[in-house]
């Protein structure tokens, strides 16, 4: 097999990649700046970030809080921020005892609080989970933000502000995931810190 061939697919997802960047950045950019603004307004208000997913979402939400309560590109102080995807025994106790279902619920009943930011990462938006987080993220009256893909499914409505990526293929909508809460965590450190 040559070269060629071996990186085909890797060319492919690549062109895909920038083209979906493309529309994705002629598209965000306001809510973009809402959400630096909401994050940073809690933030200055002394609530925190509270970030969740399933699967390779739920990896990302752990890498965006570390980004924020340790550091990014600066040296600053800690922001408030947690993944609620970090911890095994919360999630197979809250799993067990009530459902899968309730794994958000249960932890932004306890850890959230008015003000606070819920950002959901998902790629099909149909996840029962999710879409029963960002419903009682907003009954205890927090930001929601999602990150999301395909059609924003049923999560769309649920947040108030929404960073949609528009494909199918969930690698691809990921990938798009991570570079937006890249430059989510660079634009609230970079203003938190003037």
């Amino acid at each position: 097999m040559d070269n060629k061939q071996t990186f085909a697919p890797l060319v492919e997802a690549s062109t895909q990649l920038q083209e979906l960047l493309t529309t994705v950045c002629s598209n965000c950019g306001p809510a973009l700046e809402e959400t630096v603004k909401s994050c940073c307004t809690a933030l200055r208000q002394g609530n925190k970030i509270l970030f969740f997913g399933n699967g390779g979402s739920a990896t990302q939400a752990q890498h965006l809080a570390a980004e924020l309560i340790n550091r990014f590109l600066i040296d600053r102080r800690p922001m408030a921020a947690l993944a609620l995807t970090s911890d095994s025994a919360v999630t197979t106790s809250i799993s067990n005892d009530y459902s899968f279902a309730e794994l958000f619920v249960r932890q932004l009943e306890g850890l959230g609080r008015a003000g606070d930011i819920a950002v959901a990462l998902t790629t099909s938006g149909t996840s029962e989970n999710i879409i029963a987080g960002l419903k009682r993220a907003r009954e205890l009256k927090m930001t929601t933000i999602g990150l999301l893909g395909r059609d924003g499914g049923n999560c769309l409505e649920l947040c108030d502000v929404a960073l949609l990526v528009p494909a199918t293929d969930t690698a691809r909508i990921q990938e798009i995931h991570l570079l937006l809460g890249h430059l989510l965590c660079g634009l609230v450190e970079k203003e938190m810190a003037s």
